[in-house]
């Protein structure tokens, strides 16, 4: 059986996520971030003092892998955690460090937006997100 490999719609998101996943990992190298770290910073960017069970849930990652990141982050300063007013939960806010090196890091994500983008125009854009989402909803 003669198997065409551009026929499955896996592969090809595969190679994709392969090919942006790298092009970050290289551009994130020097300021000791990882692609998926840099997510959980852009995050508490965008909204300092997080839940570490919302960063899980907007991020759709399992809380053990979330907690592994936070503690990592946490090592390398960037962020640190307080137990809630209820107790039952850990915030997590961006150190002075981690505020820091927003200033650094969102021009290289806004350069990697803008050339992923190069060339598709709105509508295909708002194609391409309706598309994913029902990918990933027929999957759940």
């Amino acid at each position: 059986m003669q198997i065409n490999f551009d026929d499955y719609i896996s592969i090809l998101i595969h190679h994709t996520d392969l090919t942006l996943t790298g092009f970050v990992k290289e551009k994130l190298l020097p300021f000791r971030l990882a692609p998926e770290q840099n997510l959980i910073m852009m995050l508490l960017w965008d909204k300092d003092g997080l839940h570490q069970n919302e960063i899980a849930e907007r991020l759709q990652k399992d809380k053990t892998n979330i907690t592994r990141m936070i503690c990592n982050l946490e090592r390398k300063g960037f962020i640190y955690r307080v137990i809630s007013e209820d107790r039952r939960a850990l915030r997590v806010y961006l150190t002075p460090m981690g505020k820091a090196l927003c200033c650094e890091v969102m021009p290289i994500m806004e350069e990697f937006n803008q050339l992923v983008c190069q060339g598709i125009s709105a509508e295909e854009m708002e194609l391409l997100r309706r598309i994913l989402h029902k990918i990933s909803n027929n999957l759940r």
